[in-house]
């Protein structure tokens, strides 16, 4: 495409050259070149060009004449105000007749100038000055949005952008960065027709920014969306009304209340042997049921519960909950032996319940037989406080103990020990 050439009537544009000065009288070099005005110039009328968004293609007709080994171009930027030229490139042969000036910005006018050089160091008259504007930059991504709602991440979608000149999308997240809050890039999206990008591990229940640009195969950004904002899916609710018992032989009940999150899938328990610290998942449930049976297999066994909920997309509450503390059934008191004696040919015992719970009693016999050794027979179902022993021989020492029993068949511990003996009567 050829721009159109400098009207000597714009005010606003570089006054045209005349036939024997070097360059526009408003424009000035940065540069004293030693110009030689009875060489020829290059064609104005021959000179093309192509622009784009931050480069423009030229084209021109050489000099066919053996002095000259190449040529000048000169460059200033008319939108910013400039009136001084910069030499921006010396070509090396005479022959080269094209040349694209880069890293220009897009949709702004320059002013360019030719001088042809020669091989005595001089260089002929330039040009006029030839105006040329770069071509706007693509346009933004018409249509774009973020997704909330979604666990530990977020969704961005867009209508993939209908410039072929589009080579990829950078999304930009805002983040702080050393106390600043910043467009920072997130992802570099390849493909025109690509468009979508989901960030993860992301906070829950958090709110983050995003703004997506394009970028042409030489990397020209388009002006950014608008600020594209979504929330993250929050945690569902803790169940309420965590219970748990005291007074069940060798288990713990749990019972709670309901999450009222609507797509709570699963119940969690978690135990621990410490209220602040130690816990771990011992069981799930489905959200149907709330309630369970934690079986233990020990007396007055304690442990801290706390029930988390997990919805669909395996989200759980926070454990920042307050625990409940369950125990088994604590074993029932010792019995407390009242007598214990030799009565004739017999070993009497008398004895007291410890509580109230005791629904029968063991009584333990022990027979010292060697030094270290001793044999124990064990009397059950005993539903009295008294136990009378007519199993015994003169001169044994014997060594006696009860243990009650409750309705669940927790035993107690044992009462201590009491020693009789059958004196022995033979002379």
């Amino acid at each position: 495409m050829k721009k159109l050439r400098l009207l000597a009537s714009l005010s606003i544009l570089i006054l045209i050259i005349s036939g024997c000065s070097n360059v526009l009288d408003s424009l000035s070099t940065t540069t004293s070149p030693k110009v030689n005005q009875n060489f020829q110039t290059v064609d104005y009328s021959s000179i093309k060009s192509i622009p784009d968004m931050n480069s423009i293609g030229f084209e021109w007709q050489k000099i066919d004449d053996h002095r000259v080994v190449g040529y000048n171009f000169y460059r200033t930027e008319l939108d910013q105000g400039g009136n001084t030229l910069k030499l921006i490139k010396a070509t090396d042969s005479r022959y080269v007749t094209h040349y694209v000036d880069k890293g220009l910005e897009p949709k702004t006018r320059y002013a360019y100038q030719i001088s042809a050089r020669l091989n005595d160091g001089s260089e002929s008259a330039t040009t006029q000055a030839y105006i040329v504007e770069t071509l706007p930059r693509i346009v933004a991504v018409s249509f774009a949005q973020a997704i909330s709602n979604l666990p530990k991440k977020v969704k961005l979608v867009w209508q993939p952008h209908p410039d072929p000149r589009v080579s990829y999308y950078r999304v930009e997240k805002y983040n702080t960065f050393l106390k600043e809050w910043v467009w920072a890039s997130a992802s570099k999206i390849e493909n025109r027709l690509s468009a979508e990008f989901i960030d993860t591990g992301l906070d829950n229940n958090t709110t983050y920014k995003y703004r997506i640009k394009a970028f042409s195969f030489s990397d020209v950004e388009s002006a950014p969306t608008k600020v594209l904002e979504a929330k993250t899916k929050p945690l569902p609710i803790s169940p309420t009304n965590v219970r748990s018992s005291n007074n069940i032989p060798k288990k713990v009940y749990i019972t709670w209340s309901a999450s009222p999150t609507s797509d709570v899938v699963q119940y969690r328990i978690y135990r621990s042997s410490y209220q602040s610290f130690g816990y771990s998942n011992i069981a799930a449930v489905n959200s149907d049921t709330l309630e369970y049976t934690d079986e233990i297999n020990a007396d007055k066994k304690e442990y801290y519960y706390k029930v988390l909920a997990v919805d669909k997309d395996n989200l759980e509450s926070t454990s920042d909950v307050d625990s409940t503390k369950g125990i088994t059934l604590a074993p029932p008191s010792k019995p407390i032996l009242t007598l214990a004696q030799i009565q004739g040919n017999k070993a009497i015992l008398n004895w007291q319940a410890g509580d109230n719970r005791t629904t029968s009693y063991n009584v333990y016999k022990r027979v010292k037989k060697y030094w270290l050794f001793s044999d124990t027979v064990k009397f059950n179902n005993i539903t009295t406080l008294r136990f009378e022993d007519h199993d015994i021989v003169q001169g044994v020492d014997y060594y006696y103990s009860v243990q009650a029993i409750d309705e669940f068949g927790v035993l107690s511990a044992k009462s201590d020990e009491a020693k009789l003996t059958l004196p022995n009567t033979r002379i």
